[in-house]
């Protein structure tokens, strides 16, 4: 493998150890190389803490006396462009220069208007040796929650589902029904504790009474968001039990109870996933994993508004029930999950 390649596939090792931990930061990751060697490295590792490039220079600082002499015949790879402004942190690009770093290779650049171009500016200004476009498309694809919430102005969306083996959603009266076995559902949650939020309907929460969290996993719970027209639910049910931030979108009224908010929706009848979305942009929500119902599943797919779907095929059938939604798109992956078949689909 390519010097280059080697050092910026250990930056994106480094950068999808701050999965779930960084949003709606994008996940960084930085290597400091001296003569072949890694001296120093670090990632974006909590939103509003230090960048990748930081902890990269504090690691070589700690573990070699002679660092400020090492850093000047240094090269650092960095997954995304080094930031050039103010934000929660000072300007990487500026940590950079200061200690007279001779070489930058720079995974992809940073689309948020802030930087795009400017670290990179900034860096060849002062004199800096500056690569751009290793493992780009990699790079790109770490960041694709990042990359979709600042270039379409929403969540980056993955649908979940799972079908019987004879292309069964649901029962016809709306019990619940397993299809898929434990391995799955470990999965699932691992899943979730990766995303900013997870949405479903009102029928599967009338079903199922999920608690939408990340129980067989550990990491962060997702956010909940509910999608309850009328105000349904009752407050009984598991999305009320005040144990993570939930939003109910819904027709009637718009207000705060204590972790839960309520926002209404001016009309139900049309671009429903188009205003809820929207919302979810506003409030920094990186991305959205949709688990349920078939309804609700299909407006975002008949909206095109997906990025990705996850689909388990389980060896369980129905006599008769409804029908598991229909996806397009471009098959990414597939592969067995204990005894399920899971197929990944991309929007192209």
């Amino acid at each position: 493998m390519d010097r280059h390649n080697m050092y910026m596939q250990r930056c994106i090792e480094l950068a999808q150890l701050g999965a779930g931990y960084v949003s709606p930061n994008p996940m960084v990751g930085a290597v400091i190389v001296y003569k072949d060697k890694i001296i120093g490295e670090g990632y974006h590792q909590k939103y509003g803490g230090p960048h990748a490039e930081v902890n990269a220079v504090n690691d070589a600082l700690t573990k070699h006396p002679d660092a400020e002499q090492l850093l000047k015949q240094s090269t650092i790879y960095v997954s995304l462009e080094p930031c050039a402004h103010y934000g929660k942190t000072p300007p990487c690009a500026d940590l950079i220069i200061k200690h007279q770093i001779q070489k930058v290779v720079i995974g992809c650049r940073d689309p948020f208007d802030a930087v795009n171009g400017k670290g990179i500016e900034k860096l060849m200004a002062a004199g800096v040796d500056v690569q751009v476009g290793v493992l780009e498309q990699e790079c790109e694809d770490l960041n694709k929650r990042f990359f979709t919430r600042v270039q379409k102005q929403r969540p980056y969306v993955i649908l979940k589902w799972a079908l019987t083996a004879n292309g069964y959603f649901a029962p016809a009266d709306g019990s619940q029904f397993w299809i898929t076995k434990p391995e799955a559902k470990t999965l699932v949650h691992k899943w979730r504790a990766e995303e900013n939020a997870i949405l479903v309907g009102k029928n599967t929460v009338l079903a199922d009474d999920p608690k939408l969290n990340v129980r067989y996993w550990t990491g962060n719970n997702p956010k909940r968001i509910v999608i309850d027209r009328s105000l349904e639910i009752d407050q009984s049910f598991a999305i009320y039990d005040q144990s993570v931030e939930t939003i109910i979108f819904n027709e009637v009224k718009t207000g705060i109870e204590g972790k839960v908010k309520y926002i209404a929706l001016e009309d139900f009848d049309k671009f429903v996933p188009q205003y809820i979305l929207f919302q979810l942009y506003l409030q920094d929500i990186q991305s959205v994993i949709i688990e349920g119902g078939a309804q609700t599943l299909n407006s975002f797919i008949e909206a095109g508004l997906w990025d990705e779907a996850r689909v388990f095929t389980g060896s369980a059938m129905l006599q008769n029930g409804v029908f598991a939604p229909l996806i397009g798109g471009q098959l990414f992956e597939h592969t067995m999950v204990g005894n399920d078949m899971l197929k990944i689909y991309h929007n192209k």
